[in-house]
C-alpha cells in the first residue's frame, strides 16, 4: 500500500494543496466520487486517459488511511 501512496501528492501549488494524483491536477476526492457514484475503474480510465489502474487504487489506499486516521507521509511534488 505504501508504494501506491507515492502516487498521491499534497502540493500547495497544485489544486490548493488538496490530495491529487501525482503529475496531474486530478483530485483524489474526484476519483472517489466517481467510484461512489457507481463508475467502474474501466469507466474512470476511459474518462481520464492519463490515469492508470494503480492511480485509482492509490486513491482508495489514501482514503483508507485517512478514514482510519492513520499517520502517513505524502511527499511534496
Amino acid at each position: 500500500m505504501e508504494n501506491l501512496l507515492k502516487r498521491i501528492t499534497l502540493d500547495p501549488e497544485i489544486v490548493h494543496g488538496k490530495p491529487a494524483i501525482r503529475g496531474t491536477r486530478i483530485l483524489v476526492s474526484s476519483i472517489l466520487e466517481y467510484l461512489a457514484g457507481g463508475d467502474s475503474v474501466d469507466e474512470i480510465l476511459k474518462e481520464f486517459k492519463e490515469l492508470t489502474k494503480e492511480d485509482i487504487l492509490a486513491c482508495l489506499a489514501y482514503a483508507s488511511k485517512a478514514i482510519n486516521h492513520q499517520e502517513f507521509k505524502i511527499p511534496a511534488a
